[in-house]
C-alpha cells in the first residue's frame, strides 16, 4: 500500500520529509485530552518518524500521513502497522487528527478503509486497536467498526484496554 484513497481522503506513505507535518499533528495538545500523558517532544516525534519510515521500508505497508484529497492538506495520520500483542503478531491500527479537523467523519472514512485494505490484504494478521481508557471518542469508533476489547496492555502508561474485530470487515468475506 504506497498509497490508499477515499472519497474525501488520499493516504499515504510517511517519509523523512514528513516531520514538520508530524510535529504539528503529534504535538497539538488537544490531541491529548483523552490520553494520559501530554504531547511529546520533537526527539520522540523523530524517533517515530524514523521507526514508521523503517515499517515502510521493511513491510510495504505503515502509518500514514492523511491528506484531503481535494487539497491536499495534512489534516492526521492513521494507518497500521505490526506490532504484538500477548505473544501474537497483530496490525495495530492508530489514528490522531487535527483538532480542526475532528467531527468530520475523517477518522471512522480512514479507519474502515485502513481496515478493510488489512484484513483483504494481509489477513494472517488481525487488525487490533488500543488507546487510552479514557478516550472514549476512539473507542466509539472502533467499537463502531465492530472491534470488541479483549484484552488489555501496558507499554508504560498503565493498563489500556486492547480491541480486536471478530468480523472482518471486507465486503463480500464470510
Amino acid at each position: 500500500m504506497t498509497e490508499l484513497r477515499t472519497e474525501r481522503l488520499q493516504l499515504r506513505r510517511m517519509v523523512a520529509e514528513d516531520l514538520p507535518t508530524l510535529l504539528e499533528i503529534e504535538c497539538e495538545p488537544a490531541g491529548y485530552r483523552y490520553e494520559l500523558t501530554g504531547p511529546p517532544g520533537h526527539e520522540h516525534v523523530r524517533s517515530l518518524l524514523d521507526r514508521m519510515v523503517v515499517h515502510w521500508a521493511e513491510h510495504g505497508f505503515g502509518y500514514c500521513v492523511v491528506e484531503l484529497a481535494e487539497t491536499g492538506a495534512a489534516i492526521g495520520l492513521g494507518g497500521v502497522r505490526l506490532f504484538e500483542v500477548d505473544g501474537e503478531a497483530v496490525l495495530n491500527l492508530a489514528y490522531r487528527f487535527l483538532e480542526r479537523h475532528w467531527g468530520k467523519g475523517y477518522a471512522s472514512e480512514m479507519a474502515s478503509a485502513v481496515v478493510d485494505w488489512a484484513e483483504r490484504e494481509l489477513p494472517q494478521y488481525p487488525v487490533v486497536v488500543s488507546m487510552s481508557p479514557i478516550n472514549t471518542p476512539s473507542r466509539r469508533l472502533a467499537e463502531k467498526l465492530g472491534f470488541r476489547e479483549y484484552t488489555t496492555q501496558d507499554i508504560g502508561y498503565g493498563p489500556e484496554p486492547v480491541l480486536r474485530r471478530s468480523e472482518p470487515l471486507v465486503r463480500g468475506r464470510s
